[in-house]
Order: structure tokens, then C-alpha cells, then sequence
């Protein structure tokens, strides 16, 4: 099972997926070192965002498969906020065409709590202007991230903890129904 924790920047994204993926057998994949990779090797190719590349949407799914696989876990735990439509679609269908079902969590939070979370933010100090200028494009694509997600968990009061025993428990019942 492929776990897909998406949602706006400072939603507890991260977080979440940190502990999500301390359950036995679950391992965590972070989609950005694709882009990471991706970045270094186009320097002469312009874009401001690796999703922008359709090498980066091809070799997501690629990776992702090479390291499920490989390490042979229950569950992979990926977290990255996609807020292109189509860019999602292209993701998952290059996940389904390899057989690896996909659960997509989106985690959404209250605009003033998510506003404050990221003005608090003493991790991320630099990524607060782009963080805040982003809840637009979030809110913008919040209709059809909410349609396409298997499940929304709000987090505006809720504990890192009991967001990812939210996850957990909707995963492996995903998990359960589709082993019986």
C-alpha cells in the first residue's frame, strides 16, 4: 500500500508522516529527493518547481515502486503536497499501472490555526513567506483534492498523534478490505 499524505504547507504533513511510518513494516519516501535528483542533473532546463517536470511526475512513481519492492514493506508513507490535478492523476496512475494501490490522505486545517502554525514555525524559518503565500493555491485546489483523497482528516484541533492514529487505523482498514 502506498500512503499519500498531501495537503497545504504547514498542515503537519510531515509530522503525521513521521509517525505514521514508525509502524512495523511501514517504511516513509520523501517524493522531493526525485526533484532533488532532478534539479542537479537540469540546471540548463528553467522551472521554479520540480513538479513542473514531467520526468519528475514519471520517476515518482518509478522510485516508489524500486523501493517498495526492494524493501519489502506493508506500507510506503509519502508525503508531498501536489496541487496540480492532472499532476496528481499522472502520479497515480503511474503507481496503479505498477499494481501499488494508493491510499490518498489529505490532511486540511482551519485558514487562521494553519496562518498561525506556520507564523510560529521556529523550524522553518525561511520557508514562512512561502509557506503563507501558498494557502491560496491550497484553497484553490481544496474541491478536488477533497474528491480525490480516500480520506480528510481535519487537524485544526487535533494532536499529531491522533492524526496519524487516524491515518493508521483508515489505512490498515483500506488494508483489511482489500486482503478480504
Amino acid at each position: 500500500m502506498i500512503v499519500w499524505i498531501n495537503g497545504t504547507f504547514g498542515v503537519g504533513k510531515t509530522t503525521t508522516a513521521g509517525l505514521v511510518a514508525e509502524t512495523p513494516g511501514w517504511r516513509s519516501f520523501d517524493p522531493e529527493h526525485v526533484g532533488y535528483l532532478l534539479a542537479g542533473n537540469l540546471r540548463d532546463f528553467d522551472f521554479d518547481d520540480f513538479q513542473d517536470l514531467p520526468p519528475w511526475r514519471a520517476l515518482v512513481p518509478a522510485v516508489v515502486d524500486e523501493i517498495f519492492r526492494f524493501s519489502n514493506c506493508s506500507a510506503l508513507v509519502a508525503v508531498q503536497t501536489v496541487l496540480s490535478e492532472s499532476y496528481w492523476a499522472e502520479l497515480r496512475a503511474g503507481l496503479e499501472e505498477r499494481e501499488l494501490p494508493v491510499f490518498h490522505v489529505v490532511l486540511d486545517c482551519d485558514e487562521q490555526e494553519l496562518r498561525s502554525r506556520i507564523e510560529s514555525d521556529e523550524v522553518e524559518l525561511e520557508a514562512k513567506d512561502w509557506r503563507l503565500d501558498h494557502i491560496a493555491k491550497y484553497q484553490q485546489a481544496r474541491d478536488w483534492l477533497v474528491r480525490s483523497a480516500d480520506i480528510v482528516v481535519n487537524t485544526t484541533n487535533a494532536t499529531p498523534d491522533e492524526v496519524a492514529k487516524t491515518v493508521i487505523d483508515a489505512t490498515n482498514n483500506m488494508i483489511e478490505t482489500r486482503t478480504t
